[in-house]
């Protein structure tokens, strides 16, 4: 498929040639599903944690006679209807990872390369570079080229001084090509590639398309 190729200008740069087996495919919602559900699970920390009876620093000292009292029978005061005791089937540090074959991993992307590109809502442009690295001129360039809600991918390499520049704006992610991902593509209204990137993604894609 063809795609016009533009500058952070505004300006037409030529045009360039899509895979169609990396940006030509008809989207499934539910491999991007899977996906989606696989890098939010990966993310999550795990860390929350309770303690469990043997955890928790009280005396072992039987609180009252067993009997004759009337009262319950007890033991130590480390015990889970006692407050400050342990807790009872409580949170465990654990990861939430889940599985999901690379293979998967890898169509995942391709089809959310190609849900972008089926809703028109893909931008190839030829260079990213600021040279003043300046927010506000950036941000004017970008709204020139009519989006505000938007995922950047680049080259192996940002360049500093549009990294810099476009940090602050709104709305706005800026990523390497290896940081590409289908999480961040979905959550964007609009997915904008340098050629660079494009290359580097038909490239890591040749021979598993």
């Amino acid at each position: 498929m063809e795609i016009k190729v533009k500058t952070l200008a505004g300006k037409a740069a030529g045009t360039l040639t899509l895979s169609d087996a990396v940006f030509g495919l008809e989207p499934r919602p539910d491999i991007l599903q899977r996906m989606v559900r696989w890098q939010l699970a990966k993310r999550q920390a795990g860390t929350h944690k309770s303690k469990t009876r043997g955890e928790i620093k009280a005396t072992s000292k039987k609180m009252y006679r067993q009997k004759g009292t009337g009262s319950a029978r007890h033991g130590n005061k480390g015990a889970p209807q006692f407050r400050g005791g342990g807790k009872a089937f409580g949170p465990l540090a654990r990861s939430h990872e889940i599985g999901l074959p690379k293979k998967v991993r890898a169509l995942a992307l391709k089809h959310a390369l190609s849900a972008k590109a089926k809703a028109d809502a893909l931008i190839v442009v030829d260079d990213l570079s600021a040279k003043d690295a300046k927010t506000k001129a950036l941000a004017a360039q970008l709204a020139g080229l009519g989006f505000s809600n938007a995922l950047i991918v680049g080259g192996a390499e940002i360049d500093a001084g549009f990294g810099r520049a476009a940090r602050n704006i709104v709305g706005i992610d800026v990523l390497p090509i290896q940081g590409i991902n289908v999480y961040d593509i979905l959550r964007r209204d609009t997915l904008v590639l340098s050629k660079a990137a494009v290359e580097a993604l038909e490239e890591r894609f040749n021979g598993r398309a």
